[in-house]
């Protein structure tokens, strides 16, 4: 059996297992980097805990399977990862400290954040991130997620939602045009960009 419903402080790890055995493009992340803690530091801790009205978990009776964590302003967002999330984690890993260069790859994305370009922005300033375990792949709860999130950020007058997808990841961009989601033009060597306005 499985419960949809927002994440709760004791979800955390189950969420940072869920990030890093998706964490290589879709695909199990687990062997690469030596350091599991910090892919989910990155794109999924943040998220749960400074804006969990807008996540939802799948838990089921081997723990959290899945996820969708979404924020609804992403340079409001930004601005308190600056302040309240990045400046101990900076502190903890130095650049360049880390044992791995795929982990080091993770620590200047701590030191030095992606940020999308702000005329994307303007119509979509929302984001999110959704993973769900390979138990859990292909039941349509995916989708389930998506809409769940979708709600809840129409529902505080967001007016449109961008995510970024690793060029790597066919079945994430398989999968957003079936939800509703609108790729957009890739610039240079970046992630794909998929958008959704609220009507």
């Amino acid at each position: 059996m499985t419960e949809i419903r927002h994440p709760l402080p004791h979800d955390l790890p189950g969420i940072y297992d869920i990030c890093l055995v998706t964490g290589d493009a879709g695909s199990d992340g687990t062997g690469l980097y030596a350091n599991p803690d910090l892919i989910g530091h990155i794109y999924a801790g943040p998220y749960a805990v400074r804006h969990p009205e807008f996540a939802f978990v799948v838990a089921d009776e081997h723990g959290i399977g899945g996820y969708v964590l979404a924020v609804p302003d992403t340079r409001a967002f930004e601005a308190w990862e600056e302040s309240e999330w990045w400046p101990a984690l900076r502190a903890q890993y130095p650049v360049g400290s880390a044992a791995t260069d795929a982990d080091n790859a993770l620590v200047a994305l701590i030191h030095e954040p992606e940020r999308i370009a702000d005329e994307v922005l303007v119509r979509y300033p929302a984001h999110l991130h959704i993973d769900l375990h390979p138990r859990l792949q292909g039941r349509g709860l995916g989708r389930v997620l998506i809409g769940k999130a979708l709600e809840a950020l129409r529902g505080a007058g967001v007016t449109g939602l961008h995510l970024a997808v690793d060029p790597r990841n066919s079945g994430g961009q398989a999968f957003y045009p079936r939800v509703g989601f609108t790729g957009q033009e890739r610039v240079d060597d970046g992630p794909i960009v998929f958008t959704i306005e609220f009507g």
